[in-house]
């Protein structure tokens, strides 16, 4: 048997065993069943280079095609909440194969159809915008990347899937629809905090736009009637490159915190009410994140006691720690008390009835966007620009409702 016919055969058994993982961890949107036939049609290995990076605990280290088949092969199809990382800088990572459980669910929130014009932002390896061609028809999808080499990639393996759709070279953050007029759709892969006015103004009234909000979901928003805004739901969790021309945001981690603390001595020291063991649920981070979206948590563990640790990627820094005896001491330092802010917005959440995230939303206007809890009138919060972060699509939450 020859190496060629016996990788197409593991490939094969691949695609196969994705497939059913979907279908038990119920990853196959109902409302979208054309997904399932475009991820059979559109297989994943066809849109990844022959080179991926598999982080090993210290570093990223390559994983090429040609030296070893297989590993390559369970890069790509890995857990169906995992990426498949396809560019490195160092230890950050730049571009990725989104995770399958991902990328279904925000085309199934989408809502496309037959017939829409769609503008896929953020080309990366051309597997979306490929899906998208594949539901929205010929000449139907314009998809945008700021990287050059990266557009002739996706373009090449676009084309050799059979699909008319345009890659074109660009800042898609700050320049309009390529070609002109508005379409029926955009989908963005690549995170934003701040929605940019341009992508509202590219979208028909009534049309959808679903888009990775800062490091923690995504938001499917619909353009109003008149045009003159975009509001919608948070419909899943998941991490995200951000805009890769946007100044990078600090990362979390002990070594992170340790930068911005230094060696100064705490400005502020009393007694927390809380165990910060608390701050590892999820549903509190996303509150958090929506109240302060500058603070960067991390959790840690010293003397087999957890300890907290948040800063703000500049010098205002606080750590929770738990004591033997059973009490929690607030530590902070810098300019702000960011570890107030942090137990401030810990407690709203609590008077709120503790909300998950998909009780929130976000609604965008020409002057202002801000995120809300319930109701598009219920609680707010402004959303403020800050620092973009490049980092990796991670498993999503399940969706619990379609809005």
């Amino acid at each position: 048997m020859s190496d060629a016919v016996s990788e197409a055969g593991s490939l094969a058994g691949h695609r196969q065993r994705q497939d059913a993982d979907m279908e038990r961890q119920g990853q196959w949107p109902q409302d979208s069943p054309w997904l399932r036939e475009a991820f059979a049609a559109l297989p994943r290995d066809r849109f990844a280079p022959g080179r991926l990076w598999r982080w090993d605990g210290r570093a990223y280290a390559p994983v090429d095609r040609a030296a070893d088949p297989d590993g390559w092969a369970g890069e790509v199809y890995g857990d169906v909440g995992t990426a498949a990382v396809t560019r490195v800088d160092g230890d950050r990572p730049l571009s990725s194969l989104s995770a399958p459980g991902v990328v279904t669910d925000m085309l199934d929130s989408l809502r496309l159809e037959p017939g829409h014009r769609v503008w896929d932002v953020g080309t990366g390896q051309g597997w979306t915008a490929a899906l998208a061609a594949w539901r929205a028809g010929p000449g139907l999808v314009v998809s945008s990347e700021v990287d050059e080499d990266l557009a002739a990639f996706a373009r090449s393996r676009i084309e050799a899937a059979g699909l008319d759709a345009a890659v074109t070279v660009g800042d898609a953050t700050h320049d309009g629809v390529p070609g002109g007029g508005r379409v029926d759709r955009l989908h963005a892969t690549y995170a934003v905090e701040t929605v940019p006015w341009s992508w509202v103004e590219a979208v028909r009234p009534g049309g959808r736009i679903v888009l990775p909000w800062g490091w923690l979901g995504y938001v499917a928003l619909t353009v109003s009637a008149d045009g003159s805004g975009a509001r919608g739901w948070v419909h899943g969790l998941a991490r995200f490159m951000g805009d890769r021309r946007g100044p990078a945001q600090p990362g979390g981690g002990v070594a992170a915190y340790r930068t911005v603390r230094g060696d100064g001595e705490p400005q502020d020291r009393r007694v927390l009410n809380r165990d910060p063991e608390g701050l590892t649920d999820w549903h509190v981070r996303f509150a958090v994140r929506v109240a302060v979206p500058d603070a960067i948590l991390s959790t840690t563990v010293e003397d087999h006691l957890p300890v907290v640790l948040v800063h703000d990627g500049d010098s205002s820094w606080a750590e929770a720690r738990r004591h033997p005896d059973g009490g929690t001491v607030l530590l902070q330092g810098g300019p702000r008390r960011i570890g107030d802010e942090v137990t401030t917005a810990w407690s709203r959440w609590e008077d709120l009835g503790r909300p998950d995230p998909y009780d929130y939303g976000i609604t965008v206007t020409p002057d202002a966007q801000w995120a809300w809890q319930g109701a598009p009138d219920g609680p707010r919060w402004p959303i403020a620009p800050v620092r973009q972060a490049v980092r990796q699509a991670v498993r999503p939450a399940a969706r619990q409702a379609v809005r």
